[in-house]
């Protein structure tokens, strides 16, 4: 599943919450030190990952003529050169694999940069950042869908894509997240 540039802060909150609310865990210079270094290294992943998809897309765009003659499926296509390419771009394709070593990333940041203390395993706090990528990662899905419930209980319609729309959006996409603790 493709995360946007947008969850960047959403994913840094949560990983800064749950290392904040850790027993074996001590920040040492605050919860916005370690949203703000966490947001960093997701964004470098997000963008590398977008950087990629520009790739295969150029490539794909390169050969239309013989994908529509073809009658290929180009997502399909798309999703075969992106795992091809993903080696030169230093990019996992596998979820888990990818979160994982995000996770390191994370980790090996905020000790670089001496924003937590623990006494126990990397591997733990490793593990404890991964899964607040992926829990945030299973709540959006559940949060979107509240939040398109309720946007479609307003008595005056609102269109997807316009401004008032996207606004309206995210008020209620935070609201969310905030309620369930994640901001």
């Amino acid at each position: 599943m493709k995360i946007g540039v947008s969850h960047s802060r959403y994913i840094a909150n949560r990983v800064a919450i749950d290392l904040s609310n850790s027993s074996f865990v001590k920040l040492t210079k605050g919860l916005d030190a370690v949203i703000e270094t966490t947001e960093e290294i997701v964004l470098a992943d997000l963008k590398n990952e977008n950087a990629l998809e520009e790739r295969v897309r150029e490539m794909l765009e390169e050969h239309e003529a013989e994908i529509e003659y073809n009658f290929a499926d180009e997502k399909e296509l798309f999703r075969m050169v992106k795992k091809k390419l993903a080696p030169q771009y230093n990019f996992l394709i596998s979820h888990e694999d990818r979160f994982n070593h995000l996770s390191y990333q994370v980790l090996k940041g905020l000790i670089a940069r001496k924003l937590i203390e623990f006494k126990v395993s990397e591997i733990k706090v490793k593990g404890l950042i991964f899964d607040s990528i992926e829990n945030y990662i299973d709540d959006r899905f559940n949060v979107e869908d509240r939040v398109l419930e309720r946007i479609k209980s307003y008595k005056r319609k609102l269109i997807p894509g316009t401004d008032e729309y996207q606004i309206v959006f995210q008020k209620l996409y935070e609201n969310e997240l905030r309620a369930k603790g994640n901001m």
